[in-house]
């Protein structure tokens, strides 16, 4: 009864076992690599596979894209100059049966030749090339590569030089001379700020001359302005001074005149002077004057005369 019990649990296991190894669900990066016998019968894949156990043996190949980190090499330019580059491969593999068929170890293989192309590029360039042309480097590493590794399946998609290390004088030339460059480009940058505060100095002077011109032509426009104002002004007081002294000069006769000549005789006589010199032509204006008064005076006594009779 044991035994049997045994039987039935080794059969299940066997028949499980059977079952998964003949039913596989391939993802879709992935494809299976079939040898049948020990020969290539075809690649299947992705979704439900049949592999028939103990005739078919299913090799697993990964489809998506992936990298190698080559390590630093060490490799000669032309000109004889020791460097050490370490650099990325990134590939992917397109015929999954090339890569299980034609080579071992694709991943080992693509390393050995990724450092043997390095070798062989670098060699042909030298050292001043090597450090300013690091993409056109990169492009002929991949074509190379890609070239060589085509034969297994691989398609080589990109290749990135991460670090350059040159030789150590060759790094002390170089950080001379990146230190003159700083120099050069502080004096440069120096020159040009004197250069643009001397111009807005400059520019700054101008325009206050310019402004301050302005104020003095706006003041001496504003002066002459007031002058000229004023001088209107004066010119009209005067010319209506000379207006009421005509107008006032035109109602005088010779009676108010020789009123204002007596008063002013009595003012003279009023003074402590003992002596006067008077111009002849006023004598002769007051007494005419003086007579014309004499004549009114008796006309008019007259008249009163008549009226009382």
């Amino acid at each position: 009864m044991e035994g049997q019990l045994l039987l039935i649990v080794v059969g299940g296991i066997l028949l499980l076992w059977i079952v998964f190894s003949t039913f596989r669900i391939v993802p879709d990066y992935k494809r299976l690599v079939i040898l049948s016998l020990g020969n290539y019968s075809g690649t299947r894949g992705p979704g439900v596979v049949i592999v028939l156990p103990f005739i078919e043996r299913a090799l697993e190949v990964d489809l998506r894209e992936k990298f190698l980190d080559i390590p630093s090499q060490t490799a000669i330019t032309k000109d004889n100059a020791s460097i050490d580059i370490d650099f990325l491969v990134y590939y992917r593999i397109v015929e999954p049966a090339l890569s299980v068929l034609k080579i071992e170890n694709v991943e080992k293989a693509s390393v050995l030749m990724a450092t043997t192309t390095l070798r062989a590029v670098i060699g042909d360039i030298e050292l001043d090339d090597v450090l300013s042309k690091r993409e056109s480097i990169n492009d002929t590493l991949r074509i190379k590569l890609d070239e060589s590794t085509e034969r297994w399946g691989v398609k080589v998609t990109s290749v990135e030089i991460r670090e350059i290390v040159p030789p150590r004088d060759v790094m002390e030339a170089m950080t001379r001379q990146m230190t003159a460059e700083r120099q050069r480009r502080a004096e440069v940058t120096r020159a040009l700020g004197e250069r643009e505060a001397a111009i807005s100095i400059a520019e700054g002077q101008k325009q206050a001359e310019i402004l301050k011109a302005e104020g003095e032509r706006q003041a001496a426009i504003v002066r002459a302005e007031g002058e000229r104002q004023a001088q209107l002004l004066r010119a009209q007081g005067y010319a209506a001074s000379l207006a009421a002294i005509s107008e006032r000069a035109s109602q005088l006769d010779e009676k108010t005149m020789a009123l204002q000549y007596m008063d002013t005789m009595q003012k003279l006589g009023a003074s402590d002077s003992t002596k006067w010199v008077i111009p002849m032509e006023i004598v002769s204006f007051v007494q005419s004057t003086m007579g014309a008064i004499s004549s009114g005076m008796a006309v008019r006594n007259g008249a009163h005369e008549q009226v009382k009779n």
